[in-house]
């Protein structure tokens, strides 16, 4: 046990991987600050509404939207084809509400015109979720017996993990532009600034992405450091 207490904290976790933890705590922190601090800018137009819009801007019909129990639970279901908005979302009247809410309804748009990356995101979903899962079993299993086949089979299988994230991040990207431009395009807010502030609301959003990829990268990093001494 010893070794493996030395492989789990080593310096590169220390001086790599927990910057990282900390950069995406702190954009956790932040996405949650900016929505509260948006939440204060009303509107004409509650978050369902403002869904219901962009769908119709859009020229896509037949997709529900609910209301979904707990705060920034906010999601689309492609498989029931469902926006499912957060007591913070669906109801209210300010521009965080009306954010959050286009950028679902951008997530709905995508598929309905087949937007390639979120195609290859299904495509490879299973795939990465079963990575997800047999990773790190795989690597303690490994590191506890020393059997390296098993060390490196848990580091390839935490690639997959990594993979869907890097390809999550485009489409995310892609739901929010389109959000904005909707908004923009077909006047769905009235004041040019609140424009500006929702743009900021999924600027913090997609930094929570952004910093996810960062602190797997590292960990990937010290994975592979990890495996090199194994070996």
């Amino acid at each position: 046990m010893g070794g493996l207490f030395y492989y789990g904290f080593d310096s590169l976790y220390l001086y790599l991987v927990v910057p990282a933890i900390i950069i995406a705590l702190w954009s956790q922190i932040k996405v949650k600050t900016t929505f509260s601090k948006y939440s204060a800018y009303r509107t004409d137009i509650s978050g369902a509404d403002a869904a219901r819009k962009v769908l119709e801007a859009s020229g896509v019909y037949g997709v529900k939207i609910e209301r979904v129990s707990g705060n920034l639970t906010d999601h689309y279901d492609p498989k029931t084809n469902v926006i499912r908005l957060s007591d913070s979302v669906y109801s209210s009247y300010n521009v965080s509400a009306v954010g959050v809410a286009a950028h679902e309804a951008g997530h709905a748009v995508q598929y309905a015109n087949g937007y390639m990356p979120i195609k290859l995101r299904s495509v490879i979903l299973p795939v990465c979720n079963l990575g997800s899962q047999l990773s790190m079993p795989l690597l303690i299993i490994g590191l506890i017996f020393n059997l390296y086949f098993l060390v490196k089979l848990g580091v390839i299988f935490f690639c997959g993990a990594l993979i869907f994230q890097l390809a999550t991040l485009p489409v995310e990207f892609n739901a929010s532009k389109r959000a904005i431009s909707t908004i923009r395009e077909n006047n769905i807010l009235i004041v040019e600034n609140d424009v500006k502030y929702v743009r900021r609301v999924l600027s913090a959003a997609a930094m929570t992405y952004v910093a996810a990829i960062l602190v797997s990268l590292t960990q990937l990093i010290r994975l592979i450091a990890i495996t090199n001494r194994r070996k």
